[in-house]
C-alpha cells in the first residue's frame, strides 16, 4: 500500500475505508435502535438472557466497584452491575452511538435506575477514561463492530485497574460442523427476514450475520488479548461456541 492511500476494512462482507466503518456501523445501529431490545430476543430465542446472566456472574461485581458496560446498548448488563456495586459503586454505559444511548437512558431510568450509572459517548479504540480506572470492563456483543479491535483492546487494558478483569462476549464459531450448517442457514435466510418484518431493515441484520462471519474465531481473539497485555486469558463456549466468553486479567 502506497504512503497517503486509505487503509481498507471490512463492514461485513464489503471491503471499505478504514476511517468510513465508524459511520456505516453507526447508521446500522441509528436504524435497529428502537427495535433492538425486541429483535435480540426474537433472534435469539431469548437466549441471549442466558448469555449475558453468565457474564454478570463471571464478573462478580462487589459493591463499591466501577464498572464500564462498553458498547452497552440499551443497558442489560448495566442494569444489573448497578444493583449490585451499589451506592458505593459506578457502573459507565459507553457507546459509540448515540441513538442506543438514549434508548439505554430512556430504559434505566424509567426502571428507577438512575443514581449510580453515568452515560459516555465514546469510541472504544480511545476510551476517554484515566489510567486504572475501572475494576471491571465488559463489552457485549460489541467488539465485532470496532474498526481497530487490536487498538480497543489495548484501550480496554489501559484504563483496567490492576487486578481488574476484561469481559467480551461476542458471537464466534461453532464447534460442530452440523451446528455451523443450521446457524449459516438460519443467519442469511431467517434473520434478515425477522429484520425486515421488525424493525423494516433487512439489510442492517445481513450486515450484523456478515459481521459475525468476520470476527475474529476463539483461538485469535484469545491470542489478541494476550499481545494487548491481558494475562490468564481464556474463553468458555456457549451454544456450542455460538457464542463465546472471553475473560483476561490485568496485573
Amino acid at each position: 500500500m502506497s504512503e497517503g492511500e486509505p487503509k481498507n476494512t471490512h463492514f461485513g462482507y464489503k471491503t471499505v475505508e478504514a476511517d468510513k466503518k465508524a459511520d456505516l456501523v453507526a447508521d446500522v445501529f441509528h436504524s435497529v435502535a428502537a427495535k433492538y431490545d425486541i429483535m435480540n430476543d426474537v433472534m435469539s430465542f431469548g437466549i441471549h438472557r442466558f448469555w449475558k446472566r453468565h457474564t454478570i456472574e463471571t464478573a462478580a461485581a462487589r459493591p463499591g466497584m466501577k464498572v464500564l458496560d462498553l458498547a452497552g446498548g440499551t443497558g442489560d448488563l448495566t442494569a444489573k452491575f448497578s444493583h449490585l456495586v451499589g451506592d458505593r459503586g459506578q457502573v459507565v454505559l459507553a457507546d459509540i452511538n448515540d441513538s442506543m444511548l438514549k434508548v439505554g437512558r430512556t430504559k434505566l431510568r424509567d426502571k428507577g435506575i438512575v443514581n449510580n450509572v453515568s452515560y459516555v459517548q465514546a469510541n472504544a479504540e480511545a476510551l476517554p477514561f484515566p489510567d486504572n480506572h475501572f475494576d471491571i470492563i465488559t463489552i457485549a456483543f460489541g467488539l465485532r463492530n470496532v474498526t481497530d479491535k487490536d487498538a480497543a483492546l489495548r484501550s480496554m487494558q489501559r484504563v483496567l485497574k490492576p487486578g481488574g478483569k476484561l469481559l467480551v462476549l461476542e458471537f464466534s464459531t461453532p464447534k460442530h460442523e452440523l451446528m455451523r450448517k443450521v446457524y449459516d442457514m438460519y443467519s442469511f435466510k431467517v434473520l434478515p427476514k425477522m429484520g425486515e418484518l421488525i424493525t423494516k431493515d433487512a439489510d442492517s441484520y445481513e450486515y450484523l450475520a456478515e459481521s459475525i462471519r468476520m470476527h475474529p474465531d476463539q483461538e485469535t481473539l484469545k491470542q489478541m488479548m494476550v499481545d494487548a497485555g491481558f494475562e490468564q486469558v481464556d474463553y468458555t463456549n456457549m451454544t456450542d461456541g455460538v457464542v463465546a466468553l472471553h475473560k483476561g486479567y490485568k496485573f
